[in-house]
């Protein structure tokens, strides 16, 4: 009976935890939750989203990078252009399963215009490349 009572338990946490991974991180919630952390503008709240290595271009920069250095490149990008607000104008997926949004981004003084796209690694929506260009 004990036997029985703790395969429950396990097979029922189990199906919990699918059922959450399935219905809770679906495309457009991933690309909300990353539009409010570019909207905190605060680079770490971005940086979670990241995956190890990512292409990121801001003005002063190109290139691919560790997640710990495009968290601070983006931290500059947002020291240097603090975000008055930050609008998703469109988003999508492609058929190899990535997402994508467009957005802009105004500071006090210039608009960018911000793409990021998002790839599945280990059930995870992850950020695998994120432009910030002048408009």
């Amino acid at each position: 009976m004990k036997k029985i009572a703790i395969l429950f338990i396990i097979i029922t946490t189990v199906s919990i935890s699918l059922f959450a991974t399935v219905f809770t991180d679906t495309p457009n919630d991933i690309i909300q939750t990353i539009s409010k952390a570019i909207s905190s503008g605060k680079s770490e709240n971005v940086a979670v989203y990241f995956n190890s290595t990512l292409d990121l271009t801001t003005p002063d920069n190109e290139g691919t990078y560790s997640k710990i250095q495009a968290e601070q490149i983006l931290k500059d990008f947002f020291s240097k252009n603090p975000i008055s607000s930050f609008t998703i104008k469109h988003n999508g997926s492609s058929t190899d399963g990535s997402i994508y949004a467009i957005g802009i981004y105004l500071s006090d003084t210039l608009t960018y215009r911000v793409y990021f796209l998002l790839k599945k690694f280990d059930q995870k929506y992850l950020i695998q490349k994120i432009e910030f260009e002048l408009q």
